[in-house]
């Protein structure tokens, strides 16, 4: 494996699961057109940004150990189906839990290849 493609391996699922998060946190920003005061729309927003909160534990947890980020987003993916199905179209399913599941699957390349991969980051 040569040093772009280890260093690509690396820091690819990290960049995704930042950008997830972001993506998902902006659901989150619904909660101010509801209207609420200061500190209604403050919890609200907090409640909102619980999956975006989870995802960074696991972010943080497999920057170190990538399999907690394997096995971590893999979860996530399986749950947002076994929540939600029936709910919405098939797109969504592939726009929500698609990601996560590729995220998973990265990490999981990342702790096979970790031995190599710790040189090039």
């Amino acid at each position: 494996m040569n040093k772009i493609t280890r260093r690509l391996l690396y820091w690819t699922p990290r960049i995704l699961c930042i950008a997830f998060a972001m993506f998902i946190s902006m659901f989150a920003l619904d909660v101010f057109s509801e209207h609420l005061s200061f500190w209604r729309t403050l919890l609200a927003l907090s409640i909102h940004l619980i999956p975006t909160y989870i995802m960074i534990i696991f972010l943080v947890l497999a920057w170190k150990w990538e399999w907690v980020g394997g096995v971590g987003f893999a979860a996530l993916g399986l749950l947002y189906i076994i929540m939600f199905r029936g709910r919405f179209p098939l797109s969504t399913y592939f726009v929500i839990a698609g990601p996560a599941f590729a995220i998973a699957l990265l990490f999981i390349f990342n702790w096979i290849y970790r031995k190599e991969l710790r040189v090039a980051a």
